[in-house]
């Protein structure tokens, strides 16, 4: 049986991370758990259920409680994407900033802590994991695609609809911007960094020498050139 201390920790160990980022967080500690709820969002009727259905602990991905307060602070690993790929560390900063602002603000606006508080009346144990569960998808994407050796962007759609989660989901992986035969060039995968970095993050991959294929954190849409 595990605590939630330990069920966070495997999640980062999946992704070799040694510190918990702003984005995940254990909100209500529990021990001897065997059975969890995961979802997506969780909501009181949620944490109503599991513990109708006897569960030990309920594990959510998007930020909640002092996770989403901290949310802001992930915005910056859009800035290693950009330096990794050649874009000054200045640009990337500024690039950020203005979006960095306007999570932070609208964080500040959120009722974060009354489904926290609903875990704990019920004792039902309650933790987020959020940039490692996106971290390993990136891995994993990034990954399927360096395999396939893809020169187009259908071939790297089959190659993505081959990770089972793609497959077998309702939502097919679409072209937002280009086409299917447009060729790939130099790509970037650009996920676990909150969320996607909008106009400025895009314009500054394209003036960079990444004019092809980009991948927003919104990982079943795909833009091509």
């Amino acid at each position: 049986m595990l605590d939630t201390d330990q069920i966070l920790k495997i999640a980062l160990d999946m992704v070799d991370w040694n510190s918990i980022p702003a984005d995940t967080a254990v909100h209500v500690p529990g021990k001897n758990i065997k059975k969890v709820m995961l979802m997506i969002d969780v909501t009181t009727a949620d944490l109503m259920l599991a513990k109708n259905l006897g569960c030990d602990a309920v594990i959510t991905h998007h930020p909640i409680g002092k996770a989403a307060i901290n949310f802001y602070k992930v915005i910056d690993r859009h800035i290693d994407y950009m330096k990794e790929n050649g874009i000054s560390e200045k640009t990337a900063r500024l690039s950020v900033m203005d979006l960095k602002k306007r999570i932070q603000i609208r964080n500040h606006a959120q009722i974060y802590s009354s489904v926290i508080d609903s875990a704990k009346i019920l004792g039902m144990p309650l933790l987020n994991i959020h940039q490692p569960c996106d971290e390993y998808a990136r891995r994993v994407i990034s990954q399927k695609i360096q395999e396939r050796n893809a020169n187009l962007v259908s071939e790297i759609i089959t190659a993505l609809e081959e990770i089972p989660e793609f497959k077998k989901a309702e939502t097919k992986i679409q072209v937002a911007y280009g086409q299917l035969d447009s060729y790939v060039g130099k790509w970037v995968a650009v996920i676990a960094a909150g969320t996607n970095g909008g106009y400025l993050v895009a314009r500054n991959y394209f003036e960079n020498g990444i004019p092809r294929f980009f991948i927003f954190i919104l990982i079943t849409t795909i833009w091509s050139n």
